[in-house]
C-alpha cells in the first residue's frame, strides 16, 4: 500500500517506508493512499485483541515484506487485554491502562518498536517523541534496551504528575529523556523541526509521537475489539467518547470506522484547552497556547493530527458532520472523579474523568446510544489528584512501582532546536 503526504509535495512512498520516516519530507504526515473497507464477512471474531489486530492490519501490511509476521508482531505488542468494562444503561469504559506504563500509548508504542526491529538496517536510529505525559514512557519502555536504538524523549518541565516524570526520567542507558523549559507544544515543535533537518551525527531519525503512522495504525485495534464484541452481543452499533490532546487516538477511531467497522457516534472530549470544541461548533480553527489543566496529557494547544483529519475531509462541514466534541473544566474533572467513585467504587484518572463527564452530559441530554469512555491512562499515576478525591489509596500495579523507584538520569535543555541538535551531536 502507498502513502501519502497531507502536504502533497512528497513523493508517494510504501507503508514500511512511512513508518521508517515517521514525517514527510514536505513536513506533512502520511495516511494511506486508499482506506480499506471490510465487509461484515471479513469482521474478525473478537475473542483475542491480537487476533483482531491482524485482522484489521493486514490490509495495510498486503504486498509488504512485513506481512507473513504481522501475526508475530501482532502477538507481542498486543500481549495485554483492552477489557471493555459494563457500567449500566448502555454506558461502559473501555480499559486501555493494563499495559507496562499504565496507558493506552503501549500498545501502538510496543507494536511500532516491534515493526522498527525488523526494518532498522545497521545504521543507528535515533527514535523521537514529545510527549505531555504518557506517550514518552510508552515509547521508552518498548524501545528500552534495544539494539540499535536510541530514544529521545522531550517532556515540558513542570507540566506532567510527579509520578509521570518520576517514569520518564528513570530509563536511562539507550534513552535519553529531556526536560524541556517549555509546553508540550515546543517539544512538538522541536521534534518536527529536527525530523525534516539534516542528520544528526550520521543516525538516522524517526518519530514515535501520533505523528507516526506506526503509531496511529495498531490503535485501530481495540477500538474494533470494542466495537466487533458489542455488535455480537446486543447487535447495536457502539458509540464512543475519546478524551484527547494531540487527537490520534481519537482519530484511530475515526479510522475504524471508516474500514466498515460498527462503529456509531464518536465524541472528542477535551480539557480547558478547548480549540476543537469551539472548531466543531462552528467557529474557525484558532491554534494558542496550551493551558495547563488537571489533565495534563491532554495540554495541547495546536493537535498535529488535525492536520490528518482536514485531508481525510476536505470540506468542513463533513468534518463537522464525522465528528461532535465538548470541553470539560477543572473542577467538573474533580466532581467526575469524585461522583464515579461514589456510585461505581472505581477511581479514574483525570483524563478518563473528562470523557466521563461528557458523557453524563449526553445523557442528562437524552442521548440513548451505548457509549464506551476510552479510559486512557491508570488512575495511580494521578495520586496527588486522585486519591484526596476519593478518601483512600489508589492500588498500584507493580510495573509502575518498579519505574518510580529508579534514580532519575534526565537532563534540562531550552525550547531549542541548537541546543537539541548539539546535544545529540555530543552523544
Amino acid at each position: 500500500m502507498r502513502c501519502l503526504s497531507t502536504r502533497g509535495r512528497a513523493e508517494p512512498v510504501a507503508l514500511t517506508e512511512a513508518l521508517r520516516r515517521g514525517l514527510a519530507p514536505d513536513g506533512g504526515l502520511y495516511l494511506p493512499e486508499e482506506w480499506p473497507r471490510l465487509h461484515p464477512s471479513q469482521w474478525p471474531s473478537a475473542d483475542a485483541l491480537p487476533e483482531v489486530a491482524v485482522g484489521v492490519l493486514k490490509p495495510f501490511f498486503a504486498g509488504e515484506a512485513l506481512a507473513s509476521q504481522l501475526p508475530a508482531l501482532c502477538a507481542a505488542a498486543f500481549s495485554f487485554p483492552a477489557p471493555l468494562r459494563p457500567l449500566g444503561r448502555g454506558d461502559f469504559l473501555l480499559e486501555l491502562f493494563h499495559g507496562p506504563t499504565g496507558a493506552f500509548k503501549d500498545y501502538a508504542a510496543r507494536f511500532l518498536a516491534q515493526v522498527w526491529r525488523e526494518l532498522r538496517s545497521d545504521q543507528r536510529v535515533v527514535v523521537l517523541v514529545a510527549t505531555s505525559g504518557d506517550t514518552g514512557a510508552a515509547v521508552a519502555a518498548a524501545f528500552h534496551r534495544l539494539p540499535g536504538f536510541q530514544v529521545v524523549v522531550l517532556y515540558p518541565e513542570g507540566r506532567v504528575s510527579p509520578r509521570q516524570a518520576a517514569h520518564l526520567d528513570g530509563f536511562g542507558e539507550n534513552v535519553l529523556t529531556l526536560r524541556v523549559a517549555g509546553s508540550f507544544d515546543d517539544c512538538q515543535a522541536l521534534v518536527k523541526a529536527l525530523l525534516t533537518a539534516a542528520e544528526v551525527a550520521g543516525r538516522r531519525m524517526t518519530s514515535a509521537n501520533s505523528i507516526s503512522l506506526g503509531r496511529l495504525l495498531p490503535q485501530i485495534a481495540y477500538y474494533a475489539q470494542a466495537a466487533l464484541g458489542h455488535w455480537q452481543r446486543a447487535h447495536r452499533p457502539l458509540s464512543f467518547i475519546i478524551p484527547t490532546g494531540n487527537l490520534g487516538n481519537a482519530l484511530a477511531c475515526v479510522l475504524a470506522r471508516a474500514m466498515g467497522l460498527p462503529i456509531g457516534e464518536i465524541v472528542i472530549a477535551l480539557n480547558e484547552n478547548r480549540v476543537l470544541a469551539e472548531y466543531f461548533a462552528g467557529a474557525p480553527y484558532r491554534p494558542r497556547p496550551a493551558q495547563r489543566t488537571l489533565a495534563n496529557a491532554m495540554d495541547v494547544g495546536a493537535p498535529s493530527n488535525f492536520e490528518r483529519l482536514r485531508h481525510l475531509f476536505p470540506d468542513e462541514r463533513a468534518l463537522r458532520a464525522a465528528l461532535r466534541a465538548d470541553w470539560v473544566s477543572d473542577a467538573e474533572i474533580r466532581e467526575t472523579i469524585a461522583s464515579v467513585w461514589r456510585r461505581h467504587c472505581l477511581a479514574l484518572c483525570p483524563h478518563t474523568a473528562v470523557g466521563m463527564a461528557v458523557l453524563a452530559r449526553l445523557r442528562a441530554s437524552g442521548e440513548e446510544r451505548d457509549f464506551a469512555v476510552a479510559a486512557t491512562a491508570h488512575p495511580a499515576k494521578f495520586a496527588e489528584i486522585v486519591e484526596p478525591l476519593i478518601g483512600e489509596p489508589v492500588p498500584v500495579p507493580e510495573a509502575l512501582r518498579a519505574a518510580w523507584s529508579r534514580p532519575s538520569r534526565a537532563l534540562r535543555i531550552e525550547p531549542s532546536l541548537a541546543a537539541l541538535e548539539a546535544l545529540l551531536s555530543a552523544q
